[in-house]
């Protein structure tokens, strides 16, 4: 391996980013004094061992500095990974898939940087590759991994505590007597479902600034959870958290791929080795090898009464977790929480693996498992119903969860009135007859996820002597308006106008601690800990009150948005300069959540989904036309109606995509579709002719007012309501996704066949 070198540096010029990544707008925008650029060179290779890595041609490029690679981060801890460090940062020894980071080539400009790829000359010895999960659980197959990883040292260590090599992880859930209920059903349904990988496709790529100063680590990056990243950095660096800084301006997109570190590790030891500022920024292309969503083969069985009633599910889940776990491990926690939908079931069995393969590595998608299972979970009701010749809606109707029962042991009653939800679905949704030549189909689908994540939050609200107020939350804005709603939840807390709060998101070092943002959390966890934190300022306005006024506290009080005490008044401002005196001063209160008291119970809130569509389908062609798209948003209170309904629509849109034209197609190990072309996510185009966002306010929420999150639900049911309707427009049940012109044809042609007897 070679040793790592700087070597001298002159003035960088400014080109277009454009010209290289085709990231044109959205990325950080940040400039550094002296700041450096980076490109990655990638693996070209599945499964190889590194035999030797040659930079010296690179490094005589003018304009480069540096070029990094695995064997130089021995100083430090070189892997990172939420559930397990597993990751390595650069490959070290060997690459586990195509597109995997080889070397960092650091340069003072960023062209300079990209023609320096080519001139890295890396020699690799080939491996047998295990790229789906039939050949990873093979006896014989190769292993991804031959050791597993502790996060206390950068040694790997030996670890066999799965039933194979290749399993990142395994879990298993149930109660009752699966195989006695089973034995005592009138009618045992089996299915089997394929979920493809998918690409969230955000609008912004990955990209990060770092530099070191003073001592510390900052990083500027598009991250979803800069908490969580700091905290990986540290370990990295050996660094006391208080000397890594993470912030977050506004990102262009996440969808949950943008969750925990991604490419914060690379550009802050691109600035490491250089001592210097280094920006990193990807291509789309790089951006889908860093992360996708974990593929699933799912099996399930169902056992009913003769009246439709659940006696038993049994459900096997295998996901595609890729080369390196990330945040599979829990994705797969909550793939098996999820997959057997929002019913009562009193005898249950899931048995669940996230398995590595030689492919790109996955982690989280909008949904977080639950959309995978919910395919295959929904799809095997409603051919249950079909086979029992009871309506599906009718079937769910006497199987859904009623408030309070609890969907397991352990958790939170249901929270939510889930036969209202589905009616009000139903009664909105058009079964009439389909245009001349084509087929409609009508299907619907439910979910209950266990949302919220873990209730930690941390707000300060600032009362300024001018009676306005600064909100600060480590919460991201990631365009789902959460500044907006955290503004309106203070503003209604305090009185004022929202043009007198200001919101700062996102920073380590200077907003309070937020755990995650994602599991549609924000509006109902982080908006109670704003109004917590809104209560104690006004109970330190009463104190500082009581003070200037020398009466007991318990005399004063908040009254039309002022502080009074018996015939005096003062406003907020008033009350904050009367306090401090001439120079004025600031209140600052803070507001906390954690799970104790309304929130010791988990999930902190179940994020309900209730879509449906009626969809027309040309047989000739296999073209489907999206006719009706219904939703029901039940939210507890909607603190923004309108943002509630975007993120609905945003929600099933995305849903429409994975059901019906996404998926990422391995040739061999390399992804052939890793473009803005070929990966086809909906367009405009594409959008349904009507649709139909139903809110539903019963307050039955533990946050603001009510409230309970949104973001997730709709996306969550879709495929299964398109497979539902698909099915019933054919009379053929698909078995994987996705629902594209070729699909749909040979289903038609099926179909046909089936009804002709041939």
């Amino acid at each position: 391996m070679s040793e790592l070198r700087v070597v001298g540096t002159s003035v960088p010029r400014t080109d277009a980013v454009a010209k290289v990544t085709g990231a044109a707008v959205y990325t950080v925008d940040v400039t550094m004094p002296d700041m450096l650029h980076a490109r990655v060179l990638r693996s070209d290779r599945a499964h190889a061992r590194i035999d030797d890595i040659d930079t010296s041609a690179a490094l005589a490029l003018p304009g480069v500095v540096a070029v990094v690679v695995g064997s130089d981060l021995s100083s430090l801890f070189p892997r990172f990974g939420h559930i397990v460090p597993d990751h390595a940062i650069l490959a070290i020894d060997k690459v586990r898939y195509y597109g995997e980071p080889v070397a960092l080539i650091v340069a003072t400009d960023l062209m300079v940087a990209a023609d320096a790829l080519s001139l890295v000359d890396v020699r690799y010895t080939e491996l047998p590759a295990v790229l789906d999960t039939d050949a990873a659980l093979a006896d014989d197959s190769a292993l991804v991994h031959e050791t597993g990883y502790s996060g206390v040292s950068a040694t790997p260590v030996v670890v066999s505590e799965y039933s194979h090599r290749n399993v990142a992880h395994e879990v298993e859930r149930g109660w009752g007597d699966p195989d006695g209920a089973f034995a005592e059903a009138h009618l045992v349904v089996e299915t089997r479902t394929h979920h493809p990988m998918l690409y969230a496709y955000a609008m912004e790529p990955y990209n990060a600034v770092a530099r070191f100063t003073d001592g510390a680590l900052e990083v500027v990056s598009t991250a979803q959870h800069p908490f969580m990243v700091a905290r990986d950095l540290a370990r990295v660096f050996s660094l006391p958290l208080s000397q890594v800084r993470v912030t977050a301006p506004y990102v262009g997109g996440g969808y949950g791929s943008k969750s925990y570190t991604k490419v914060e590790p690379l550009t802050a030891v691109g600035a490491w080795a250089t001592g210097r500022a280094v920006k990193l920024v990807l291509d789309v292309e790089e951006s889908i090898y860093t992360t996708r969503a974990d593929s699933a083969d799912v099996v399930v069985r169902t056992g009913f009464a003769a009246d439709g009633t659940i006696l038993v599910r049994d459900f096997e889940l295998v996901l595609d977790t890729g080369a390196y776990a990330d945040n599979s491990p829990l994705v797969l926690d909550k793939a098996v929480n999820r997959c057997f939908g929002p019913y009562r079931i009193p005898n249950l069995r899931v048995r669940g693996k996230a398995v590595y393969t030689n492919t790109s590595p996955a982690s989280s998608y909008r949904g977080f498992g639950a959309f995978q299972g919910n395919l295959a979970g929904e799809t095997n009701i409603d051919q249950g119903a079909e086979r029992l010749g009871i309506d599906a809606a009718e079937l769910r109707r006497r199987n859904l969860l009623l408030r309070g029962e609890r969907l397991m042991p352990g958790l939170r009653g249901m929270d939510a009135d889930l036969v209202a939800d589905l009616d009000l679905l139903v009664d909105e949704l058009d079964a009439g007859p389909a245009p001349a030549g084509r087929l409609r189909g009508v299907g619907f689908g439910c979910a209950a996820t266990d949302a919220g994540a873990v209730p930690s939050s941390t707000a300060l609200v600032k009362m300024q002597s001018d009676g306005s107020i600064v909100v600060l939350t480590g919460s991201t804005e990631l365009g789902q308006g959460s500044r907006t709603v955290l503004a309106q939840i203070a503003a209604e807390e305090l009185g004022l106008d929202m043009a007198a709060v200001r919101v700062l998101q996102s920073d380590t070092a200077t907003t309070p601690f937020e755990r995650t943002t994602g599991a549609s959390r924000t509006t109902t966890l982080t908006g109670l800990a704003v109004q917590r934190a809104c209560a104690d300022v006004l109970a330190r306005l009463r104190t500082a009150a009581a003070e200037v006024w020398e009466c007991p506290v318990d005399d004063v009080a908040v009254r039309d948005h002022s502080i009074v005490a018996g015939g005096r008044s003062m406003s907020y401002g008033e009350t904050v300069r009367a306090w401090f005196g001439p120079g004025g001063g600031e209140v600052v209160g803070q507001g906390v959540v954690r799970r104790a008291g309304v929130l010791a119970e988990l999930p902190p809130f179940w994020e309900i989904g209730m879509v449906g569509v009626a969809l027309d389908i040309d047989p000739e062609t296999g073209q489907i036309d999206v006719h009706q798209l219904v939703t029901v948003a039940d939210v507890g209170r909607a603190i923004n109606p309108v943002l509630v309904e975007g993120q609905d629509l945003g929600a099933a849109t995305q849903g429409l995509g994975g059901a019906l034209t996404e998926q990422l197609v391995y040739d061999g190990s390399q992804i052939v579709n890793a473009n803005m072309v070929e990966y086809r996510i909906p367009r405009i185009t594409d959008r349904p002719r009507t649709f139909t966002s139903i809110v539903a306010e019963r307050g039955d929420g533990i946050g603001p007012h009510g409230a309970k999150g949104v973001g997730e639900g709709a996306r969550n049911p879709l495929p299964g309501a398109v497979a539902a309707a698909v099915a019933r427009a054919l009379g053929v049940w698909p078995d994987s996704l996705p629902l594209n012109p070729e699909h749909v044809w040979r289903l038609a042609r099926k179909g046909i066949s089936q009804r002709s007897g041939t």
